[in-house]
């Protein structure tokens, strides 16, 4: 994807925009991203950055509860928000006639959410959050996998030990002046950035954020968050689990470089050969040929912050068996690497990836958002296929050394005999 011409500027209340044009259709995407997701929460409220996910639709000083989601349908607007470890995201792509609606709710939630901020919101979202961990994790076969791993890998108290979906506990304990305490800590305009991308005029569209935006005040300092630098991981450690699922599995997590340097880009391309779907050296060993699963997958959770997080998980009858096997593929490939074609098809898929991220306005906009609030630099996004592209084989061998060697992982066994 050829680099687009950016249009940045900061508002005296310390909040970015980014704005890029893309006139092959008459939409405009607003994409917010603020610096803020679990790794921030303190211990004993866990959970809050994903509520807070919810709450921020409830209302505002000028939207009624319920408004800012009726308006939005309204104008057709495609409207939605998640949660990670390290931002929250809230974002509307609509038609560009509506551009300024979509600004002037983001300004007024931003600005004003705890006017609108009561008991009642709180007690509902809250039931929402709970009811939504229930249905994907708790009652979800394997779902709480990521995070039993997270807080085995992790040691008690680290800014990823726990995972955005909160615990049941803390979410109870949360209080209105939790609320409102995380809001004003972080929900600020030197704590965010704002990328707008479509059929717009870039200057307008600054002289419209600056009309809703420029007024809302700058916000304290945020606090310093704490390390997660963990390094790779030494020896297998892990627990098994007597649950009831459709089948026998084999979880394992390895950590990996953080996000923002070359070697993170070797680590994904690494992953991808190893577990990265059908074509891949895990899925052709244990479905194909050893036929031990009948499921392999492999992925990468890139983490700025700390150590990304490689995940491998396979399902079959003989969770030990998949075990020998993984450190089997894994020894080989440490020892010899990939070979021209396993690096030049990752490669490929890196690239195709990213192309896929970033077709859409609403895609580019997310990107732009991501790498301004991470990296200080949206147009990074634009060099990410010569990032993958550069990377060799030896890079990728060396890296397989040092970070997913055989015998250096945490391991989740559902319904075997160890871990």
């Amino acid at each position: 994807m050829a680099e687009q011409p950016l249009h940045e500027h900061t508002l005296g209340n310390g909040l970015r925009v980014v704005v890029c044009e893309d006139h092959v259709v008459p939409l405009a995407a607003v994409n917010l991203w603020y610096g803020v997701g679990s790794r921030h929460e303190r211990a004993g409220r866990t959970g809050l950055a994903h509520l807070f996910e919810h709450l921020m639709f409830q209302g505002s000083a000028n939207v009624a509860e319920g408004e800012h989601a009726a308006l939005l349908e309204s104008a057709g607007a495609a409207f939605n928000a998640s949660t990670s470890f390290e931002r929250t995201n809230y974002y509307e792509t609509v038609p560009v006639s509506h551009l300024e609606l979509a600004l002037w709710l983001e300004a007024d939630r931003m600005g004003t959410l705890p006017a609108a901020l009561t008991q009642a919101n709180l007690d509902n979202q809250r039931d929402v959050v709970k009811n939504e961990r229930r249905q994907r994790y708790d009652n979800q076969p394997y779902g709480t996998a990521f995070e039993r791993l997270c807080a085995l890998t992790f040691p008690g108290g680290h800014p990823f030990a726990h995972t955005p979906i909160g615990s049941m506990d803390d979410l109870n304990a949360t209080t209105l002046e939790d609320c409102t305490d995380f809001f004003s800590t972080w929900y600020a305009p030197g704590n965010a950035v704002l990328s707008v991308v479509g059929d717009v005029d870039p200057e307008k569209t600054l002289e419209a954020v600056e009309r809703y935006f420029g007024g809302i005040p700058a916000g304290p300092e945020q606090p310093a968050a704490r390390p997660g630098d963990l390094g790779p991981l030494s020896g297998v450690r892990g627990e098994t689990l007597d649950e009831d699922v459709p089948s026998p599995a084999y979880f394992a997590l390895f950590t990996l470089p953080s996000d923002g340097g070359d070697d993170i880009e070797a680590a994904e391309l690494a992953v991808e050969i190893l577990g990265g779907g059908s074509g891949s050296r895990l899925y052709d060993r244990m479905v194909r040929r050893d036929q031990i699963a009948t499921e392999v997958w492999a992925g990468v959770t890139r983490l700025a912050t700390g150590q990304s997080l490689a995940i491998v998980d396979a399902i079959g009858p003989d969770p030990d068996k998949i075990a020998a096997v993984l450190d089997e593929e894994l020894e080989r490939f440490v020892a010899g690497g990939p070979d021209d074609d396993e690096t030049a098809r990752a490669t490929a898929q890196a690239e195709r990836g990213f192309l896929e991220q970033t077709e859409t306005v609403t895609g580019l906009a997310n990107a732009l958002s991501q790498n301004a609030t991470q990296f200080g630099d949206p147009a990074r996004v634009f060099t990410a296929p010569g990032r993958a592209a550069a990377v060799t084989g030896t890079a990728i061998k060396e890296m397989a050394g040092r970070w997913l060697a055989p015998g250096a992982r945490v391991a989740l066994t559902y319904g075997g005999t160890s871990s």
